[in-house]
């Protein structure tokens, strides 16, 4: 048996439907669309969450408390995932993305104290807990708040 060889089971590959090609496909005239409605149309979908004209769930549902458009999204970071960087290693933004320990900075980067550290590290980020601030102190290291 070689890669060149393989095929699909028989029975398990269908082919798809032609629609549109004639009476004597069987799936001439309407394109299997029926005669009239709004779904037969060239352009006869419809958006989501539309309910043929019915009050949208969406709708029908109260809303409920405050959604703050200015709320700031910390990315969060534990004290155990700075145990990839080398003693005395300067933690800022950059290294943290380019090391891929964060993938984006969505409005600065918060660190929370789950884990240890062993090594002096200097951090540079936007937040930290108290605890985390006093494990990475312990440790050796310094915080720089930006």
């Amino acid at each position: 048996m070689e890669l060149s060889n393989l095929k699909p089971p028989r029975g398990s590959r269908k082919k798809p439907k032609r629609v549109g090609r004639g009476p004597g496909s069987g799936h001439g005239k309407t394109a299997c669309r029926g005669h009239k409605g709004q779904r037969s149309r060239s352009s006869g979908n419809v958006r989501p969450g539309f309910e043929g004209g019915q009050m949208p769930l969406v709708r029908r549902l109260p809303k409920r408390g405050f959604r703050n458009p200015n709320k700031k999204v910390y990315t969060i970071l534990n004290v155990r995932d700075l145990e990839h960087f080398e003693t005395n290693a300067i933690v800022d933004p950059q290294s943290l993305i380019s090391t891929g320990v964060i993938r984006k900075t969505d409005n600065g980067i918060k660190i929370l104290a789950e884990g240890n550290i062993n090594k002096p590290l200097t951090v540079k980020v936007h937040k930290i807990s108290s605890s985390a601030r006093a494990k990475i102190e312990a440790a050796g290291g310094n915080i720089e708040e930006i």
